[in-house]
């Protein structure tokens, strides 16, 4: 998922050479931009604003406030004994659990969300604002830390409230990110079927493709193996069952006589919601009888430890990457070049997307419901996280095909109303 914002990059930064040298020329100019990144991103580490090296930065921060929560969620008790001290903590009750997740995310939001109204609009690298985006670390991690500790003296009502808002927030982190992937997916397939690179690499073109198709229906099969053994396991074989009507579906798209996407594009696709699904079941109760494989991972405590580290680090790397693909709700391609002094990515959009992902890492952190008991080791698990991984995956199904013919549909209208007039 982390090659969803280059993609972007390339994308904007490919130009179309000549016939004879065009493959050459492109190689030469991804490997030269390629190390002019990185001998920039550590000369910015000496001298002047590094918006490129700050992201990393930022991501760092998020990381550590993740940390951060899920120590008060499992290790609170025994961890944070001074908070007793605290009136609005009431003995605890309200500084640890479900409760600190919620405080610890919003002091994150605030923070990213202090660093959006700061920075968004900004346009050049000589602005003032690409300055205290790039650089004032000690200042803005003073700042971090205050928001944090001032959630701490907030009264509950407060915090709940926030709770509730960020279920929306989160929602819409998720919504962001599917269509951030799926046209990062998009992209990959546009570049896959043009002219030069299919007469270089057809047949390895055709060989991923197959494999993530088959891929996707193998994944199917197991899980209605591994999570619908029975027939009374219903809800999960309506999962599965629609999960496969939605691979048959985009696919069919793909193929049709007027979009001509190929195998690759729906594949890939086929592969990503096939893991929405799986995360959907995965995420179900491990009291459920169908779930038989979440009784082997609470039986196991390092499946359920690896298994809880690979999700925070994803929902990391997931935050940073659509945080950086500022150009994923732009539906039509801006005009123009852009020129050398201009910001390499959106500043305020990727703040705003770091402030929505401290919602979304609260929500799955307390399974969508802050009145829930969670267990150790355990992330985005309960009813509510497996409807909303399904709702997820509905939607990237429909936003995939809609990106698909909506080119056409405008088309379409833009033939008819030329005739008109």
């Amino acid at each position: 998922m982390t090659l969803a914002g280059s993609g972007v990059d390339m994308e904007a930064g490919g130009a179309a050479a000549g016939p004879g040298g065009a493959a050459a020329d492109d190689e030469a100019r991804c490997g030269g931009r390629f190390v002019e990144d990185w001998c920039c991103a550590c000369a910015g580490l000496l001298a002047g604003p590094n918006p490129m090296m700050a992201r990393y930065l930022y991501a760092l921060i998020f990381l550590v406030t993740n940390l951060l929560a899920w120590t008060l969620r499992d290790y609170g008790n025994s961890a944070l004994d001074e908070l007793q001290r605290l009136k609005v903590c009431q003995g605890a009750r309200y500084c640890l659990g479900a409760e600190g997740v919620l405080r610890v995310s919003l002091g994150c939001f605030l923070f990213f969300f202090v660093m959006f109204m700061s920075t968004v609009n900004t346009r050049k690298v000589h602005e003032c604002r690409n300055s205290w985006h790039s650089e004032w670390w000690p200042a803005k991690v003073v700042l971090w830390l205050g928001f944090t500790v001032v959630t701490f003296l907030a009264p509950s009502p407060l915090v709940q409230l926030y709770g509730k808002v960020a279920h929306f927030g989160a929602g819409a982190f998720l919504v962001i990110q599917l269509i951030s992937v799926t046209r990062f997916i998009m992209w990959l397939n546009d570049c896959c079927q043009s002219e030069v690179t299919r007469k270089r690499c057809h047949l390895q073109i055709q060989a991923v493709s197959i494999v993530t198709y088959v891929g996707s229906l193998l994944g199917i099969v197991l899980m209605y193996v591994w999570y619908a053994p029975s027939p009374a396991c219903k809800l999960n074989i309506l999962f599965v069952t629609v999960t496969l009507v939605l691979v048959q579906l985009m696919t069919f798209v793909s193929m049709s006589s007027k979009v001509k996407a190929g195998y690759l594009a729906p594949g890939l696709m086929g592969i990503y919601v096939v893991f929405l699904c799986w995360s959907a079941i995965r995420s179900e109760p491990h009291t459920e009888i169908c779930n038989k494989k979440a009784e082997v991972a609470t039986s196991a405590d390092w499946v359920n430890i690896a298994s809880f580290v690979i999700a925070v680090i994803v929902i990391v790397a997931a935050t940073f990457s659509t945080g950086i693909d500022s150009k994923c709700l732009q539906f039509k391609k801006a005009e123009g070049e852009s020129e050398e002094d201009d910001i390499p990515y959106g500043f305020g959009f990727f703040h705003l997307v770091f402030a929505m992902g401290a919602m979304y890492f609260a929500m799955i952190f307390v399974g969508w419901n802050a009145h829930q008991t969670m267990e150790k080791w355990t992330i985005d698990v309960g009813w509510a996280s497996t409807w909303v991984r399904i709702g997820n995956e509905w939607l990237a199904a429909i936003v995939y095909i809609w990106m698909m013919i909506a080119p056409i549909i405008w088309k379409t209208r833009q033939v008819g109303s030329s005739a008109e007039t």
